[in-house]
């Protein structure tokens, strides 16, 4: 069996793909990677949360914010951990727009770690931009 790495090595590698910015887990414990994870688990081991039966929980950040106005992209990471080891299981990818509808969606099972995509390709599975050709020509009455 693969050994899985541990938080540290999870966070750098996260980090190096390009996933920086503020995560939640379990829906609660907002801060960078590392530290979200590490209050999470230290609530699981005071008592304050229960530990999931199959030992995976939700690692979940934005990949693209720009106000309440605008279009987001928001990631979910299914975390499976073992031991003191961590892996990523399935990724979901959303885009929804200023009012909280789903634009477009993707989502990548059978992952490890190592296979997730880096942070630009995973915008652009749910860009909903990048499909859309403006044109080139300019449009209007020519005299």
């Amino acid at each position: 069996m693969k050994q899985l790495p541990d938080l540290d090595t999870f966070a750098k590698i996260l980090i190096a793909k390009g996933f920086n910015g503020s995560f939640q887990t379990a829906v609660a414990y907002p801060g960078k990677l590392k530290e979200s994870i590490t209050e999470y688990m230290e609530a699981c081991n005071n008592g304050k949360e229960r530990y999931n039966r199959d030992g995976n929980f939700l690692l979940t950040t934005y990949l693209q914010w720009s106000g309440d106005d605008n279009p987001s992209i928001v990631c979910d990471f299914w975390v499976r951990q073992e031991n003191d080891g961590f892996d990523i299981k399935k990724m979901e990818i959303t885009c929804k727009d200023r009012y909280g509808q789903l634009l477009k969606k993707s989502e990548l099972k059978n992952l490890s770690i190592s296979s997730i995509p880096t942070l630009k390709e995973a915008i652009a599975q749910v860009s909903v931009f990048s499909q859309q050709k403006l044109s080139s020509q300019k449009r209007g009455f020519r005299m």
